[in-house]
């Protein structure tokens, strides 16, 4: 069975972008791999983070992968600097990667550029940490969106490297997109993609806002004057943008939901949408209430770290002898 990794930050509570692009679709693909799903809490602190609010917000990403239907029979849940040969193949990985292939990434110039007090190395080198993180466990399969595309391809060509000045060990993980719903836009601003951090709240809708705050976020949601409901992301934008969350959360075609709102008005299709969010999300943030106040989350950690644990090791202690670290171990 091949392997498939993922990993999410703990930066603050996904939004439902999130949720259809990424975390609904592990549901059902964790069956068909040997799957591993990480927190990575190293990769947060490239930025300043407050250290119980980091704590806490490890603790609801691990709840929200848990209510989002990860099933820890078949799957291993697990924080990552509760491992520490991700730090340790990170710096493996660190010491054969380049500052000019490290400065090009788009996301340390993004990032780079908003920090006032000074810019963290990390900012710089975390890349080769991500690399780590997916090679550690031989990962075959990687799901990301479109803006993780150009780190995967840096790990690729770290693996590459790595595989060709030591040993043939590490395994070339190819990229897998989201089969759906990869695209989910501001309700705003719907050019743009939806985020967490926009500082506009009712532009997304957050996997933990309560159904009144939701139904008003939706039902404000940016549209158009034309008054039809009819997918066309060229000049309709935002009605394609609710067709598509729709879609994704009905299990419908966008063409079955056109005809049955066929005459309709926006403000009807509107309370729809809010509707089919709601209910979505209702039981989920049911689910996570329970994994959030009960022993079972830690114990599901703790497992998920050993299990984690035993596999990044052994993959650790092949790299290091691989590099001509310490004395040789079998």
């Amino acid at each position: 069975m091949k392997t498939l990794f993922s990993g999410i930050q703990p930066s603050g509570v996904p939004t439902i972008a999130n949720y259809i692009g990424a975390i609904k679709q592990f549901q059902t693909m964790q069956y068909d791999y040997e799957s591993y799903f990480c927190i990575v809490d190293q990769h947060a602190i490239t930025v300043p983070q407050d250290r119980l609010k980091l704590r806490e917000r490890t603790r609801q990403l691990a709840a929200i992968y848990l209510a989002s239907g990860i099933d820890t029979t078949h799957s291993t849940l697990f924080i990552q600097s509760e491992v520490p040969a991700h730090a340790q193949a990170g710096w493996l990985m660190q010491c054969i990667s380049y500052i000019g292939e490290l400065e090009r990434m788009t996301q340390f110039k993004d990032k780079s550029s908003k920090q006032q007090d000074g810019i963290s190395a990390a900012l710089l080198t975390y890349p080769p940490l991500m690399a780590a993180d997916i090679l550690l466990y031989g990962t075959d399969i990687v799901p990301v969106g479109d803006d993780q595309k150009q780190h995967l391809e840096l790990t690729r060509n770290l693996a590459e490297r790595f595989n060709s000045k030591y040993n043939d060990i590490l395994t070339i993980p190819e990229v897998k997109l989201p089969e759906y719903g990869a695209r989910i836009k501001s309700l705003q601003e719907p050019t743009k993609k939806m985020s967490k951090s926009d500082s506009n709240q009712k532009s997304f809708v957050s996997l933990l806002d309560p159904p009144k705050q939701i139904e008003k976020k939706i039902k404000s949601a940016v549209t158009d004057s034309e008054g039809i409901i009819r997918y066309d992301k060229e000049n309709k934008p935002g009605v394609s943008n609710l067709l598509d969350i729709v879609s994704v959360l009905k299990d419908a075609t966008v063409e079955s939901i056109e005809k049955d709102f066929e005459g309709v008005q926006y403000g009807e299709f509107k309370s729809f949408v809010a509707e089919v969010v709601v209910d979505e999300l209702t039981p989920f943030q049911e689910r996570y209430e329970h994994y959030m106040n009960s022993e079972e989350l830690d114990h599901i950690l703790d497992k998920g770290r050993d299990q984690a644990n035993m596999k990044a090791q052994k993959m650790l202690t092949k790299m290091e002898n691989a590099m001509g670290l310490g004395r040789k171990r079998k």
